[in-house]
């Protein structure tokens, strides 16, 4: 049996240094948001001169006397990626015929524009839904948790979850903020529905220990038995199936990751990463916590 929770400050210990460094790294680098939250045109291209995304931007800066133009090269796909104010469809046209004239025939893959105020909308209801979520789960562990009451009280189940979903979304977060500043990768809803994914995995694990744990206390007949060492043999108990479960969604994002469409890449990178963490925290985080919280009895 591996004493987990004899080594809790070790685990939570790493937890930590992975929390504080994607705290810093969003504190630092911030998000880059993409048109989903700030509004504009996204509008991707292949041209068949194949010319680089900095010519491609300067041309359409110098014509149209733009302040900024964001051209990023899409290697895989050979295309070109323009992050461009908001446009109506005579600048839409207005842009082709120029990108025409100078590089040759230009082949759209993609074209959306989003309003500034549809941008703000959508911004206010990511981040509702994401505090939303967190506080729903918790309270509904804590509801479900009501009849445990020894050693520790159900309501903390629920505060610790949310203490561990929380720590799970900044980790990631903090990877995003990091590949915006260096690759600018932006955050736009696919990156809001990678980390409600994250959430809604990990908090399975976390209530598999969880209600091992409340049936491992509700068989205890002594009154005076070692919490934590109740919460180390249900970790045990539950540990290979927890990564067993984990192991095959993680494969399956490997494979896609490796072989899937270049523009899923960091939605399935930033979901890959979330769902490590949230594995190790399930195990290695929620439960050590709930030991320390129980007066530091392991």
């Amino acid at each position: 049996m591996y004493d987990i929770i004899g080594k809790k400050y070790l685990f939570l210990g790493v937890s930590a240094l992975l929390f504080i460094v994607a705290v810093a790294t969003i504190s630092v680098y911030g998000f880059k948001e993409g048109i989903d939250f700030v509004g504009g045109t996204s509008w991707q291209i292949r041209i068949a001169k194949n010319p680089s995304a900095e010519a491609v931007g300067e041309a359409l800066k110098k014509k149209f006397n733009l302040q900024e133009v964001i051209a990023i090269p899409e290697p895989t796909t050979k295309s070109i990626i323009l992050r461009l104010p908001e446009l109506n469809e005579v600048m839409h046209t207005d842009y082709r015929m120029t990108l025409e004239k100078e590089f040759g025939a230009v082949e759209e893959l993609n074209y959306e524009t989003i309003g500034p105020a549809v941008g703000n909308e959508l911004r206010q209801k990511a981040l509702w839904a994401f505090l939303g979520v967190l506080i729903a789960i918790s309270l509904y562990i804590a509801f479900a948790f009501r009849h445990v009451s020894r050693p520790i009280s159900s309501w903390k189940y629920g505060f610790v979850t949310l203490a561990t979903l929380f720590h799970d979304a900044v980790i990631p977060l903090g990877l995003v903020a990091y590949l915006g500043h260096t690759q600018g990768i932006e955050v736009n809803t696919n990156i809001v529905v990678a980390v409600l994914v994250i959430i809604g995995f990990s908090v399975h694990d976390t209530i598999v220990v969880f209600d091992r744990i409340r049936e491992n206390i509700r068989l205890e007949k002594s009154s005076s038995f070692s919490f934590g060492e109740l919460v180390n043999r249900s970790i045990n108990q539950t540990m290979i199936r927890s990564i067993n479960t984990s192991l095959t969604l993680i494969l399956t994002l490997a494979a896609l990751l490796l072989f899937g469409s270049a523009n899923l890449f960091y939605f399935v990178l930033v979901i890959l990463v979330g769902v490590v963490i949230g594995v190790y925290s399930s195990i290695f985080v929620a439960s050590p916590l709930l030991v320390l919280w129980n007066k530091g009895r392991a």
